[in-house]
Formats: structure tokens, C-alpha cells, sequence
């Protein structure tokens, strides 16, 4: 398998919702959005929601684009937001909207950290229905907790909206406003009526938008007020791998009855444009990555070194147990040493750790003292590791997992120079 970046196709994360399905949790992500990634030209890869993934997101590595969409209420708590809405209230919402409020806390740490992340490197991202009020979150914004109860009884008749129809689920269709010269309007120009900027969109959810977190512009509006699309102007060029947006309705099911043909022709602009960011930003990326190179070493080279990667690996035995397994001599740990001794490539931590772990045979009893003192450090450690939320570890390991790959890497590339250095 080819392990050059620049033949991997982009790679787009989705993760999955889990439901049940005969009395097992199963987990799915609608066949429209992956048709659509996959027909512009990228690759979905699934993130599926179990518990713990949240801690193995670095795995899914490259991540080229992400698309969040549809799912059950996110945690209120996450955007600290008082809703007013009395127990009764909240007790009748989740009679109403039983499949959506259940709350999946896995899943609300899983893509808050993923959209962090796009956030943080500019990695494309689309927020579809859910998807969309997950970004706002990430932003500091904030959501209503039942649009009818918060937004439709507050509004003139006029103006009430019906954002969900469970008798007419994929049929049911209301207005809304297009804000001029956003993405939204240049994708669905040629369906709008001159001086009304209004076209009809599906609805499948009770919350919504709130207040929308500063850094975003609304693309359009619900007659009753509510934000129904929204983008980051700073962060828009597909072409040169931007695109960060969220759109509350689902373009990529607004199609005709017993049709797959799209209601209007800009549907699915929202995913071809998010795709040609995604291709873009790959090609960014890949440009800024140089993948070194096997180094080749002639057989001489080779001998020395494994005679000084033996020295070394002796010599952190002895440095961590104090003791070596397999039969040794001392004169074996001399290869090490003479290595450090002959070059100063390393940084100063880096050789004076070496050398420490090659005088532990002159001088364990010192070492025994530094092992008792690491373990009352790791003690000390866990007591306060022990008091930190669930997410702060997580953040803590992978700054320390990233922090120790880049580590890898540059000792890596050093040692290779100093070897070639030695052979030559």
C-alpha cells in the first residue's frame, strides 16, 4: 500500500448517531451525504460513536474536512444557557421530541473537539441540522432549547414557523430568507425571485440558533427570526481550502416527491463547494509535509548501528529496572558511550540523559534514590490528575501524545544525520 501523502484522497471525518435497532445499538450516517462526498470527489471516513473514541481521535488522522450532521439535543450545560422553560415544560419537550432529547454525551465530546479542531487549523468544515448548532457551540454561542415553546408563542401569528412536521416529516416545507451576496445566495441565485430572496427548505429539528457566536454572519432567516444558515466570512475560499459553515435545514434531502432530483438547482452547491475546499486544503497540506525518505545504510553502517542502538537499549534496562535480562557485558555499553562522546548533535537534555542512563553500572545507588523520588512525583501526579474533568485529561493526552511524536520524529532525523555522519 502506497504510503506517499500525495496519493491519499481527502479525507473527510462524518460521525456516525447511534439508535436501536432490534434491541441493539447500531450506528448510521444518512447515504446522502456520503453519496455526495463521494461523488465530488472525497472520501467519508467514519468516526463511530462509541464510547472512548473521543481519546482516539488522532488516529483518524489525515483529516482533510469535516461534515457533523444530524443527531439527538446537545448537553444545555455545554452552552450554559437558562432557557426559563419550567420542569413541566421540559418534561412535555421530551414527551414531544422523544428521540432527540436524549442527551449522548459521547457524542457531544466527540465533535466539540473535532470542530475545535477545524477551528484551530482551519481544517474545512460543514455543520448540517445539528452539525450546524455544534459549531455555534464551539464558538461560545448558545441555542434555544424548544423553538415552539421559546421563539413560536412570542411571535405574531404572521410569523410562526412550524420547524417540525412528524406527520409530513420529509414533505414539510417553510420560508426563509436569503441574506444578499452570502455563499447562500450565489448558490441559489438562479431560483430566486428578484426582490423576495425567500426559498422553501426542510425542517427536522426543535432547537436552534440562538445567539450566534461572534465570528459568524447569518446567510438566512426563518420568517419567526431564527437563524437558518450562518458562515465564517474570514474563514470562506474553497479554493484555497476555506469553508468553515452551517445550515440548519438539510439541502441534501430537499428533493422532489419520489424523485432523487433536488427541489433547486443549488442543493447540493452547500457539499461540492465544501468538497473543493477540502481537495484544496489537502493539496495545502501536503505541500508543507516533505515524507523523508528510508535512509540506506551500507552493511558497515548497518553493524554500527545496531552495535549502538544494543548499547543504548542496555543501557535504559539498567536505568529502569536495574537489571538486564538476556547475558551482558559492560564493555557493550562502551559503544554508547564513545557515540556521545564523538559528536554533539544531540541537545544537551537529550546527551545528558544518555549518559546518565550508561552510569547507572558505575553508580546504581543513586539511581534508586532518583526512582523512589519519580514515584513520589507520580503519586503527586495522580492526585491531581485524579480532580480533572473527563476533558481536560483528554486534551492533556494528546498535547503529551502529540508533543511526544514530534519528539520521535526529530530524535529520529538526528540520529539518522549522526550515523550517516559516523559512516562516512
Amino acid at each position: 500500500m502506497a504510503s506517499d501523502l500525495s496519493v491519499i484522497l481527502p479525507r473527510v471525518v462524518i460521525v456516525s448517531r447511534r439508535t436501536v435497532r432490534k434491541n441493539k445499538f447500531v450506528d448510521f450516517v444518512g447515504e446522502y451525504h456520503l453519496d455526495l462526498i463521494v461523488g465530488y470527489g472525497a472520501v467519508p471516513v467514519i468516526v463511530p460513536r462509541v464510547n472512548g473514541v473521543h481519546m482516539l481521535l488522532d488516529s483518524f488522522e489525515p483529516i482533510h474536512g469535516v461534515l457533523l450532521c444530524e443527531g439527538e439535543d446537545i448537553d444545555p450545560s455545554l452552552y450554559e444557557e437558562a432557557s426559563g422553560l419550567s420542569p413541566e415544560e421540559l418534561e412535555e419537550i421530551r414527551r414531544l421530541h422523544s428521540s432527540d432529547t436524549s442527551i449522548d454525551r459521547e457524542k457531544d465530546t466527540i465533535e466539540l473537539r473535532l470542530a475545535k479542531l477545524c477551528l484551530e487549523r482551519n481544517i474545512p468544515y460543514l455543520g448540517i441540522c445539528r452539525g450546524s448548532q455544534v459549531l455555534n457551540v464551539a464558538c461560545g454561542g448558545t441555542l434555544y432549547q424548544d423553538l415552539e415553546k421559546e421563539i413560536s408563542r412570542k411571535c405574531p401569528e404572521s410569523q410562526r414557523v412550524q420547524h417540525i412536521d412528524y406527520d409530513n416529516y420529509d414533505g414539510h416545507r417553510h420560508v426563509v430568507k436569503v441574506v444578499e451576496n452570502t455563499p447562500l445566495d450565489h448558490w441559489f441565485k438562479d431560483s430566486l425571485e428578484e426582490g423576495e430572496m425567500e426559498i422553501l427548505v426542510n425542517s427536522y429539528h426543535h432547537q436552534g440558533v440562538k445567539r450566534l457566536a461572534q465570528r459568524f454572519v447569518p446567510m438566512a432567516f426563518a420568517p419567526d427570526g431564527l437563524i437558518e444558515g450562518f458562515y465564517d466570512p474570514d474563514a470562506y475560499n474553497p479554493e484555497e481550502g476555506k469553508f468553515i459553515m452551517g445550515l440548519q435545514f438539510h439541502p441534501e434531502r430537499m428533493r422532489q416527491p419520489d424523485s432523487e432530483e433536488f427541489d433547486y438547482p443549488g442543493c447540493p452547491s452547500a457539499y461540492q463547494e465544501f468538497v473543493k475546499a477540502v481537495i484544496a486544503y489537502q493539496k495545502k497540506l501536503n505541500s508543507t509535509i516533505s515524507v523523508p525518505k528510508p535512509l540506506k545504510l551500507d552493511q558497515e553502517m548497518e553493524k554500527q548501528r545496531k552495535i549502538i542502538i544494543r548499547s543504548f537499549s542496555l543501557a535504559r534496562n539498567l536505568y529502569t529496572t536495574g537489571r538486564v535480562r538476556h547475558p551482558w557485558k559492560e564493555s557493550e555499553l562502551e559503544a554508547g558511550a564513545e557515540f556521545l562522546e564523538s559528536n554533539t548533535a544531540l541537545s544537551f537534555q537529550q546527551e545528558n540523559r544518555l549518559k546518565q542512563m550508561g552510569a547507572t553500572v558505575r553508580n546504581a545507588g543513586s539511581y534508586i534514590e532518583r526512582l523512589k523520588l519519580n514515584e513520589e512525583k507520580e503519586k503527586l501526579a495522580r492526585s491531581v490528575m485524579g480532580k480533572m474533568t473527563v476533558e481536560q485529561l483528554s486534551d492533556l493526552m494528546s498535547f503529551y501524545h502529540m508533543m511526544g511524536n514530534i519528539c520521535s520524529e526529530v530524535l529520529e532525523r538526528k540520529l539518522s544525520c549522526i550515523v550517516s555522519d559516523l559512516g562516512s
